[in-house]
């Protein structure tokens, strides 16, 4: 690992000469490559060069040890030799988790779906307060949403809903969101007051880029129609709604929300890369089934992932055993810690497989 961490360290470096170089300033197309390179090894470099100081201070602080020291002193060098050893030891698991392969999608940019399952109109109002949720952690991580497609009902929640998330790192921490979602409070169309329970689905595609997912003309077929809402409302006299149907897979993409039928399809073609790349992915995963099975679950979308309990204001995850008694600050979009507890979780379980394998 020490080689591999000294190999990143000299690249490092030769990347901040090579940006200093006036041949690769005035190109931009280097200038970008070169950047992103060097901001990808940064927290590798950086722990790296943290570790290697405390190495080398463990290592002066032992050498003292062998000096005539009085028993003030032996004791204090003692007791720096503990917290630098903890400190090491630290900075050890951080790198072995840095050094592990990276997901490469967990830059890109995400398409949620969220969709009301179990339920009824109880289902489809969830789906609006998971969206809710969703949007508002978006807003806290800096990052740009946009509404692909929807389908309200009448009391003003998504029995559908597709939206992109832009921004980076977006999927590293969106990814482990598929699944069902469960919800337990007394619905607003519930006079007897009791507590229901409801689910509404949740998918997280990374975004697939045309290069990755080619799609030919003669693949696809292309329907319009006019647009509905909710009640009547947008409805549309001509036909700016789109329906994209890739012909060999049967995957079917539908968008209506924006302004014209050329911007709908192409909004259109975005969620139908992603959904036959995610198609493709699972049946690539499928055939390592029991091997990826981890901590925080397979990701399939029928596994119920977390529940929402109103009346004891809960979160729980299942997946991890996680439980916050805060929830109405994690529909918030306060979910900084539930993101962290999962990506550790997983992480850990990487090792675990990695150091089996060792």
């Amino acid at each position: 690992m020490l080689d591999r961490l000294q190999a990143i360290a000299d690249r490092y470096e030769k990347l901040s000469e090579l940006l200093c170089d006036p041949d690769v300033t005035s190109d931009t197309k280097k200038l970008r490559e070169y950047s992103k390179e060097q901001s990808d090894l940064q927290e590798s470099y950086d722990t790296y060069l943290e570790y290697k100081s405390v190495s080398e201070q463990i290592n002066d602080a032992k050498a003292m040890q062998n000096e005539k020291l009085d028993d003030e002193m032996r004791e204090m060098v003692k007791m720096e030799i503990e917290e630098l050893s903890e400190q090491h030891a630290q900075l050890e698991e951080k790198l072995k988790v840095l050094m592990m392969p990276k997901d490469p999608n967990d830059d890109k940019n995400v398409i949620v779906e969220i969709r009301g399952a179990a339920g009824g109109d109880e289902a489809a109002l969830f789906a609006g307060d998971l969206y809710r949720m969703y949007t508002r952690y978006a807003d806290s991580q800096g990052w740009k949403t946009e509404v692909l497609d929807a389908s309200l009902n009448d009391l003003g929640g998504f029995k559908e809903i597709i939206f992109m998330i832009t921004g980076k790192g977006a999927y590293s921490k969106l990814k482990f969101e598929s699944g069902a979602h469960r919800v337990q409070r007394i619905p607003v169309t519930e006079s007897g007051g009791r507590i229901h329970t409801s689910t509404s689905t949740v998918v997280v595609m990374p975004e697939a880029e045309e290069v990755e997912i080619e799609i030919h003309d003669a693949d696809i077929r292309v329907d319009t129609f006019c647009s509905s809402g909710a009640g009547g409302q947008s409805v549309n006299t001509t036909k700016s709604a789109v329906r994209v149907t890739h012909v060999p897979t049967g995957i079917v993409a539908t968008c209506q929300d924006g302004k014209s039928q050329n911007s709908n399809k192409e909004q259109a073609l975005r969620v139908l890369r992603a959904r036959i790349s995610d198609k493709m992915r699972e049946e690539e995963e499928a055939k390592y089934a029991g091997e990826r099975k981890s901590k925080v679950g397979t990701g399939d979308r029928s596994e119920r992932i977390r529940t929402y309990n109103f009346p004891q204001s809960r979160v729980t995850d299942h997946r991890i055993g996680l439980t916050l008694h805060r929830l109405e600050t994690v529909l918030s979009g306060d979910m900084g810690e539930i993101v962290s507890a999962l990506t550790i979780a997983a992480q850990s379980d990487l090792l675990e497989k990695g150091e089996q394998a060792m």
